[in-house]
């Protein structure tokens, strides 16, 4: 099942407009009045709050049932195209019985024959894992890509594509050396833990399901959360639980990884990315790995979080992997994820230049835009505050110039974007935003300080997002900052508010027996100071340079019904032209560098195995040819870690500065820590990069003084 709802496992920093708190229940009424009250308060709300206004109508609500389906069956392997005949029937009243009536009959039947056609399908798998012998010396393949595929007309086709699934499955089971009883029984209980699963389902969960489906046909980021996912918004807040550190969701019947949390378990790693998939969970009391691969995510959850110091070992699919990869394994200890271990920090890096010369220059890895995170040392914590301290240290240190580093930043609180912002320039408009009535209010920085004044290097990648994207559009609009990295950033320019539905249900008279959990709505959009919107667009990268992220699929233009690109008049600022003068110039030194930098060649390379990989949609079916693969990527994954050890000692000192360091009693200089920088910085060929860019501005900065 395509279920998009977000389960937060020790959260990252989550910043939303939660205006008062969930009344408490009145007295209990019956489920279905409830079910039916919280749908047609959904659904009106949706028609007349959301930003795009769409009626839900005949055409909207047809969207609805299609994509209903596909959250439950969105491999298009499930359901038989006469299932899908069949409900058609409901598109003539869907609108209207859901509007009027809150009527969910149509979710509750379709749910019902999915899990009908599901466990037919376990039955098949664990009847032809009994009985078939299967071969992989062909030279056949599996598409796993069928999104767009026709589905399966009869029974038989259905056990065609089936045994075709079961063989990619077993494969990619046998490729990870497992003995075949071990993988006849993972693969039993995987379909066998599917029906479960879903038969488990209370009348509430398919609702949230229905229901968040609904919210998602008006823009991919209006969300209905359940009661359940409520609390987790609630866990989020906390910032002070156990687990990973990361945020997970499910997508086609797989746990995925949606975010990592800055200073978490799963970031620290380095071996996971957002995309991807957990297929198995192990704690030390378990015997074997759990599978949980079909399992509703609240379970999947529950596996992963645990004890401080407590150790969890994952199966990861990475995402670039494709379905059917064998996976890795990622062992992680859990630890408590704070605020402190998202906020700001710096290094100081000095640069060897191509005229014999050094430039020192600042780094500044801002993780979020956080907001009002109390005090300390007696001074009020938020990003703004923090950067603003870094940056005067820095400027003690004699910097010649500071990258701010945004490629792992998916935003936060708007006001602190603006604050940012405005560390860099004296006064002026940051963000525009309109609203659903086509009013536009300027959020404008209108503290003349400047914290920084000199050259100034965004990085960014198709992770940035939001707010990220506002500070990255304001300083390119104002000419003061060199964007680079990926062609653009994610293009997600709305924003969202949450409005927990119990009270409205009170106010309106609407009963309801239980928590009717909140509806998260986008409400507004965002506007550069230039009047071009962040939307689907992002911001587009001065100087791009080779990633693997700008070929990810993270980004706003592959949501579906994502909000279009549109323009609002341009409002007055005043234009610095501090880059225009050295763009061609930086430019082309840049690409001289790409060109010839190993390092960057490998990360070239993997772009374009990964656009192949995208391209082909499939998976060879042939174990010698897979196990070539599997080889061939170790050995180059083995010989680049030689590369990267001979290149660590090689690369200029990085020294730390910790906002710890900073604090009365805190180191006295920047060199804090500096072991551990610098591994973090190690092998980050972007980063590198990054920083050579600055030096030659700095550079060229110096020269027309």
């Amino acid at each position: 099942m395509r279920m998009r709802n977000i389960a937060l496992l020790v959260v990252g920093l989550c910043v939303v407009s939660c205006h008062g708190t969930v009344a408490s229940a009145p007295p209990s009424s019956p489920p279905r009045t409830t079910e039916s009250n919280i749908t047609a308060l959904t659904t009106s709300l949706l028609e007349h709050s959301q930003f795009s206004h769409r009626p839900f109508d005949d055409a909207l609500a047809g969207t609805l049932l299609d994509r209903y389906v596909d959250s439950l069956d969105g491999t298009h392997s499930v359901f038989l195209q006469s299932d899908i005949d069949e409900f058609a029937a409901y598109h003539a009243t869907l609108a209207e019985a859901t509007r009027g009536a809150g009527d969910t009959r149509a979710a509750r039947d379709i749910f019902r024959r999915y899990v009908a056609r599901l466990s037919q399908r376990a039955a098949y798998v664990t009847e032809t894992l009994r009985t078939a012998t299967f071969d992989f010396t062909g030279h056949d393949a599996y598409s796993f890509d069928r999104e767009q595929a026709p589905r399966p007309r009869t029974i038989d086709d259905a056990h065609e594509l089936w045994q075709k699934e079961l063989r990619a499955e077993y494969l990619a089971e046998k490729l990870g050396d497992k003995a075949p009883a071990q993988i006849v029984r993972t693969l039993s209980d995987r379909a066998a833990h599917q029906v479960q699963a879903v038969t488990a389902l209370r009348a509430d969960d398919v609702l949230d399901l229905y229901l968040d489906t609904l919210a998602h046909v008006y823009d991919p980021h209006s969300d209905y959360l359940g009661h359940e996912q409520l609390e987790n918004l609630s866990i989020a807040m906390n910032l002070s639980l156990v687990g990973i550190g990361a945020t997970l969701e499910s997508e086609d019947g797989y746990c995925t990884i949606h975010e990592l949390v800055a200073g978490g378990p799963a970031a620290r790693s380095g071996l996971l990315t957002p995309g991807d998939r957990i297929v198995a969970v192990k704690r030390p009391t378990d015997s074997a790995p759990i599978d949980v691969v079909g399992m509703p995510l609240s379970h999947t959850v529950d596996l992963i979080r645990g004890q401080k110091g407590s150790v969890v070992t994952l199966s990861i699919v990475p995402k670039s992997a494709g379905a059917g990869q064998p996976p890795k394994l990622v062992t992680l200890v859990r630890d408590a994820i704070k605020l402190e271990d998202q906020e700001a920090r710096a290094s100081i890096v000095d640069v060897p230049t191509s005229q014999g010369k050094t430039a020192r220059v600042g780094v500044i890895d801002l993780p979020s835009f956080y907001a009002d995170m109390g005090e300390r040392g007696g001074e009020r914590r938020s990003a703004t505050a923090d950067v603003a301290r870094l940056l005067a240290r820095l400027e003690a240190e004699h910097v010649q110039g500071v990258l701010l580093d945004l490629r792992h930043n998916p935003g936060g609180s708007l006001e602190e974007a603006i604050n940012l912002t405005g560390l860099f320039i004296r006064t002026g408009p940051v963000v525009q935003t309109r609203d659903q009535r086509g009013d536009v209010a300027v959020g404008a920085d209108k503290d003349p300080s400047i914290a920084y004044d000199g050259p100034l290097v965004l990085l960014t990648s198709r992770l940035s997002a939001s707010a990220s994207e506002i500070l990255a559009g304001a300083l390119q609009d104002y000419g003061r900052a060199v964007v680079g990295g990926d062609a653009s950033t994610f293009g997600k320019g709305t924003v969202q508010n949450i409005l927990p539905l119990a009270r409205v249900m009170d106010k309106a008279g609407l009963a309801h027996a239980y928590d009717p959990g909140a509806l998260k709505i986008t409400t507004s959009k965002f506007y550069r100071p230039s009047g071009a919107s962040t939307q689907l667009r992002g911001v587009a990268s001065d100087i791009v340079l080779p990633s693997t992220t700008d070929m990810s699929e993270v980004n706003e233009s592959t949501l579906k019904d994502a909000l279009q690109w549109d323009a609002v008049a341009p409002t007055r600022y005043a234009h610095l032209g501090r880059v225009e003068p050295y763009l061609a110039r930086l430019r082309e030194k840049s690409a001289e560098r790409v060109t010839a930098d190993e390092q960057l060649a490998h990360v070239r390379e993997d772009v374009v195995r990964l656009k192949q990989k995208l391209a082909a949609k499939s998976l060879s079916l042939n174990e010698a040819e897979r196990r070539q693969e599997i080889a061939e990527a170790k050995t180059r994954d083995e010989a680049r870690a030689v590369e990267l050890a001979a290149l660590d000692a090689t690369q200029p000192v990085r020294r730390e500065i910790t906002l710890e360091s900073l604090d009365p009693g805190g180191s006295p200089t920047a060199a804090s820590n500096e072991s551990s920088a610098k591994r973090a910085a190690r092998g980050d060929a972007i980063l590198h990069e990054g920083v050579r860019i600055l030096a030659d501005y700095t550079g060229l900065v110096a020269a027309d003084r």
